[in-house]
């Protein structure tokens, strides 16, 4: 059983290989977990946890390499799938799971191993699923990773949103300027992670039909096509799946637009 020990600025429990998992647990009410795509810390779900919090015991924790969690080497998806256990055995056993973009496909990975997840919501997981844009690059990972083990943490980051979320050259030029590049660049050597876990953004059809548990699978409507294509082929090899789309939304989640959608579906 994990164990929550008293952290710096947090509380954290510890995985199956030792490594010490940072969360903040908020209201009290049935069990919801955060979890966060890439270039995302428990900060980015602050807002979110927030909404949450009257209605549910939320539990919005740091990936490991992320915030105050460890890293301890090597890295394994399967890994992260055990850091996902030790919270649900915090949470009490069981829980249900919110996750954005890479964290989705994360979560996907867990749930097909069979953990204790009641109900789980994805909004907009990275399956590229046809034509409607490039793929991801094929040697994406090595230089990435290449990137990364120079220190050169700003290129990483810059790598992940040019050939991931398709970001224009002139919008990573204006961010590079911001205050909040520094914290980019701090999460930028978990990008790794994620692109192990991303491997090419295909659809992994044998991992979703494992997935056994009531799915909504969520997209903003002014999103892209290619990934609002690639949500309905989620949903479309889900057992239980089931989509909804969001007038007006795109990729960047909005706490105070998918709060009450989450709720809906937590309690339904």
């Amino acid at each position: 059983m994990a164990v929550p020990t008293a952290g710096r600025d947090s509380v954290h429990t510890r995985s199956s290989d030792g490594t010490a998992i940072a969360f903040d647990r908020l209201g009290d009410g049935p069990s919801v977990i955060l979890v966060g795509g890439a270039l995302n810390d428990r900060s980015t779900f602050a807002r979110l946890a927030a909404f949450l919090e009257p209605r549910f015991t939320v539990f919005n924790y740091d990936r490991r390499g992320r915030g105050d969690s460890g890293d301890t080497q090597p890295y394994a998806v399967d890994r992260e799938v055990e850091d996902l256990e030790a919270l649900l055995a915090v949470a009490g056993g069981s829980a249900a799971v919110f996750a954005n973009c890479s964290g989705g496909m994360l979560v996907v990975e867990a749930a097909a191993t069979g953990l204790p997840l009641t109900r789980i919501a994805l909004y907009e997981p990275p399956y590229i699923v046809d034509d409607t844009r490039p793929p991801v690059a094929k040697d994406y990972l090595k230089q990435l990773t290449g990137l990364i083990s120079a220190g050169r943490n700003g290129d990483a980051a810059e790598l992940f949103m040019t050939e991931v979320t398709e970001t224009p050259v002139e919008v990573i030029e204006a961010k590079r300027k911001e205050r909040m590049w520094s914290w980019i660049e701090g999460l930028a050597p978990s990008l790794a992670y994620d692109g192990t876990i991303m491997k090419d953004n295909s659809l992994p059809l044998g991992l979703l039909g494992a997935v056994s548990v009531p799915t909504l699978v969520i997209d903003g409507e002014d999103s892209p096509p290619w990934a609002r294509n690639g949500v309905q082929a989620v949903v479309d090899a889900l057992p239980k799946g089931r989509r909804r789309s969001l007038e007006g939304q795109n990729h960047k989640l909005s706490a105070e637009v998918v709060a009450p959608v989450l709720a809906e579906f937590f309690t339904g």
